[in-house]
């Protein structure tokens, strides 16, 4: 039987760290009525090895077409070869083979599709999820590559260093890019001073969707890209002149980044004034800047305790001793999980008695 919680009960981040905890084969589905959208992601002993967002979804070769990792030709040249074959093979073997795209190259793209997707599904906030276990039998056959959920969290605290770096230029989606005052060459393509424009296909995509209007996640969504590397592509652009970026006032929506220190000082108040589930609320938001700083961990395995959501503490006091063994707190946590043990234990034997 499939397990369904809301959102708000247990994290998408939570979730991802139990599934890999407990090593778990299966599909996790994720919905929002809001977005009206859903997202499905498939573990193999607790590896993500596929994932896709319904309203961005696509096959993997038109996503590789689209990344510039492949021409149209490439593409065409393969299904000649697939419907030429006596026997239906996938395409995306027919393009390793062809030499139209490396097989690193190709698992570097797949892995960059599924850190995209889970990063989406972790900043939803609403909706449900829903895990149902599966034989390996019964798994997607399609599968190329597996990603462990503690890689996705340490890329997950990389981002978060990124976009510290390029906050002053780049704060996030919300920003306007308008394309600065150039040149051109004689064949009429941009240029900046004496030299042309030498940008890859993706900074192309991106440079050509700028109207001056459409803010960041706007031409991300346009492009089907992810927001991140949109905003990567821009900082870049913006920093060698191609570029200009206009901020929103808050008036118009501009997003306040908050700090993880102002988080946690945040819960820690609502603690204290007996509000836990806004308590809860603050540090899920703070593991999505830190996914990987261990005090969060802490607070949140006793926040959620004091709601009554013990399987979410027993969850996040077990990654704060993998984070932290030794520390000063390590024997409180062990105190904690053992306590939790003799009450599951007790409310298991009331149970069955």
């Amino acid at each position: 039987m499939p397990i369904e919680r809301p959102l708000r009960g247990l994290g998408i981040h939570d979730v991802f760290q139990l599934l890999g905890v407990r090593s778990k084969t299966g599909r996790l589905r994720v919905s929002s009525e809001v977005r009206a959208d859903e997202g499905l992601v498939f573990f193999d002993k607790g590896k993500v090895v596929l994932a896709s967002i319904r309203s961005i979804a696509m096959p993997t070769e038109l996503a590789l077409l689209r990344a510039g990792c492949i021409t149209e030709a490439n593409l065409a040249r393969a299904r000649s070869q697939q419907t030429q074959g006596s026997t239906e093979r996938d395409i995306v073997d027919l393009l390793v083979e062809t030499g139209a795209i490396a097989q690193k190259e190709l698992e570097r793209q797949l892995r960059l599709h599924i850190e995209s997707v889970v990063f989406e599904l972790m900043s939803w906030s609403e909706g449900f999820f829903s895990f149902e276990e599966r034989m390996r039998d019964d798994m997607p056959t399609d599968a190329r590559i597996a990603v462990s959920t503690e890689s996705l969290l340490m890329e997950g605290a990389r981002r978060i260093d990124d976009w510290s770096r390029m906050a002053d230029i780049v704060p996030n989606g919300s920003v306007v890019p308008e394309l600065a005052p150039f040149s051109a060459d004689e064949d009429g393509k941009p240029a900046i001073g004496q030299s042309m424009l030498d940008l890859l296909p993706h900074e192309w995509q991106v440079l050509s969707m700028i109207d001056g209007e459409r803010d960041l996640c706007d031409i991300s969504a346009s492009l089907g890209r992810d927001e991140f590397e949109t905003a990567k592509i821009a900082y870049g652009l913006a920093t060698t002149g191609v570029i200009g970026l206009r901020r929103l006032t808050p008036a118009t929506g501009q997003l306040t980044l908050v700090g993880l220190d102002s988080r946690l000082s945040a819960a820690r108040s609502f603690t204290r004034a007996g509000e836990h589930h806004q308590a809860v609320d603050e540090l899920r938001r703070a593991l999505r800047e830190d996914p990987l700083q261990s005090t969060v961990y802490l607070d949140l395995a006793f926040a959620a305790a004091r709601t009554g959501d013990l399987s979410s503490a027993r969850l996040n006091w077990e990654q704060y001793l993998r984070l932290e063994p030794a520390s000063p707190a390590a024997a409180r946590v062990r105190d904690a999980l053992s306590a939790l043990e003799q009450l599951e234990r007790i409310l298991d034997e009331e149970a069955h008695g």
